[in-house]
């Protein structure tokens, strides 16, 4: 079931410790295949070197387990929760990488701070609020639903990337692989950015006009960066 989906799910995860975005199992990546409504993710508490295509655990939109044995990581209901209400999306990736997971422990969005941003997030990189109460009773979905809160009025796709404070950063794309590189590019954003605050503590963030012109240079209808298909 999903052979090719399990694949593509596999060297995602497989690229997060390449990019030294986890440390032992924190993270796990996703992939959905919409016409089926399922959905391959990586299986709960396995060490990235024990991992296998064949080991990918796959679920569908409920949390119900599809034909496979292994259980899935525990962050399943959060990117089934993203997955129901951002129809566009095809990947989801979170870890507990250190720049990114420190704005959010902070509380913070990442906020403009010059072009690398701009090429691939339009704008601040919000962080949600914190779980509070009873939603703590059904935690994992709760911050998937908390994270479509936080996107209310604002263009998921725009900015495929979000903080859930005191806990760490989800990231999503067309596909699991585009989820990885936009968490890569989040990795480096969050660390330009504590590094340009370090420097220089005054800082604000730079000016609209630079951010239109370098995010519509890769994005949208007039964009030519790139070479032509």
């Amino acid at each position: 079931m999903l052979e090719e989906l399990k694949k593509q799910v596999y060297e995602a995860n497989m690229l997060l410790p390449q990019y030294g975005l986890v440390t032992f199992t924190w993270g796990n990546v996703s992939g959905i295949d919409r016409e089926k409504g399922l959905f391959v993710i990586k299986p709960s508490g396995v060490e990235y070197e024990s991992l296998s295509p064949e080991n990918m655990a796959v679920t569908d939109l409920d949390g119900r387990k599809m034909g496979s044995v292994w259980e899935p990581s525990s962050d399943t209901p959060t990117h089934a929760a993203l997955y129901e209400r951002f129809p566009e999306i095809g990947g989801i990736v979170h870890t507990h990488s250190p720049w990114a997971t420190s704005w959010a422990q902070a509380g913070r969005g990442i906020p403009f701070y010059g072009t690398t941003h701009a090429d691939y997030m339009y704008g601040e990189i919000p962080c949600a609020r914190c779980l509070q109460g009873t939603e703590f009773d059904e935690y994992e979905k709760n911050t998937g639903l908390l994270i479509v809160e936080t996107f209310q009025g604002k263009d998921y796709e725009a900015v495929p990337a979000v903080l859930c404070k005191n806990h760490g950063p989800f990231t999503w794309g067309k596909d699991a692989c585009e989820a990885v590189h936009n968490a890569v590019v989040l990795e480096e954003v969050a660390k330009m950015a504590a590094q340009c605050e370090m420097i220089n503590p005054e800082v604000r963030p730079a000016p609209q006009e630079l951010q239109d012109k370098h995010y519509y240079r890769k994005h949208g209808a007039n964009a030519y960066y790139g070479q032509n298909e």
